[in-house]
């Protein structure tokens, strides 16, 4: 898809819905012709404007990434009062009718989360029962990414109560969210400091829970958290020898994967991830089926 106006054409018709049961209409600049894109291009940063009663929106395509951007105010509405709401990959040369449709989810989720009018607040839940080392050692079930947060927060305590908030927030425990948000920064802090107590404790527990993991907990430690490394190969190298061998090789070809053209988009689905829908979902095979693990 190498025209740009192509691509937003798509995601502009995809989130019509949305945007007109959120309350807005869009702005058609002067002089658009019918059935034309009501976009602004200044200098190629192309802008498609939405109006609502004490609220603005505005779709923006600049430097290959296109964002939502949304304001919510009495009065008019300046610059300076929209605040990002989301951003996504968008490559013309690359992108393709599975990208636009990720970003019209993306945007329509985005959407309802903030000018929705059926949001309701999540009931305090209990925390989720961690699998028990006997039990993953027996065969009996696997580590889940919720048993690898709990005893994560164990050796990092000041994260604990954001995986309780995590919980509380959405009634079950979003592993992607709080790793990203929470988790995996201090991983990389840690890796960078190369402290080598630190850096057994922290693989100890992770090639334990790798190695009694489900396919869905070991993706989450070898992309989110350790492909998070962004292929420095100074950290990596500070990570080979306390990898358990079946984690290394894995390891090593997803932060090659994401840091190739290739991978460019699947980075930035993992630095932007879909808003949670409490709704079940389709089991997605991620970025280490791809690579063949």
């Amino acid at each position: 898809m190498a025209d740009i106006y192509s691509a937003l054409s798509d995601i502009v018709s995809g989130i019509d819905q949305t945007v007109k049961d959120c309350g807005f209409t869009v702005v058609v600049p002067d002089g658009t012709e019918s059935g034309a894109l009501p976009a602004v291009n200044d200098s190629g940063r192309i802008t498609i404007k939405y109006k609502g009663e004490n609220k603005a929106l505005k779709v923006e395509y600049f430097s290959n990434r296109i964002t939502l951007f949304g304001a919510s105010k009495e009065g008019e509405i300046l610059e300076s009062d929209y605040s990002k709401l989301s951003v996504s990959l968008l490559d013309p040369e690359t992108c393709d009718s599975k990208d636009t449709k990720y970003i019209v989810n993306e945007f329509s989720d985005t959407l309802i989360e903030n000018f929705g009018t059926k949001a309701k607040k999540p009931t305090k839940s209990k925390l989720p029962q961690p699998v028990s080392k006997a039990a993953a050692k027996s065969g009996a079930v696997s580590y889940d990414p919720n048993t690898l947060a709990n005893r994560f927060t164990a050796i990092y305590p000041e994260l604990r109560e954001e995986y309780k908030a995590n919980c509380d927030k959405y009634g079950q425990f979003l592993a992607e969210d709080f790793f990203m948000n929470h988790g995996t920064p201090v991983v990389l802090e840690t890796i960078r400091q190369n402290d080598p107590v630190k850096m057994r404790r922290l693989f100890n527990l992770l090639n334990e829970i790798y190695e009694d993991g489900t396919n869905e907990t070991q993706s989450l430690i070898a992309v989110t958290i350790l492909g998070a490394m962004d292929n420095d190969q100074e950290m990596l190298a500070n990570c080979v020898d306390y990898m358990c061998k079946d984690m290394t090789s894995p390891v090593i070809n997803v932060n090659k994967y994401l840091a190739s053209r290739g991978g460019k988009g699947a980075k930035m689905r993992l630095e932007n991830p879909p808003k949670y829908k409490p709704k079940k979902a389709k089991k997605n095979k991620g970025i280490m089926s791809s690579l063949g693990m």
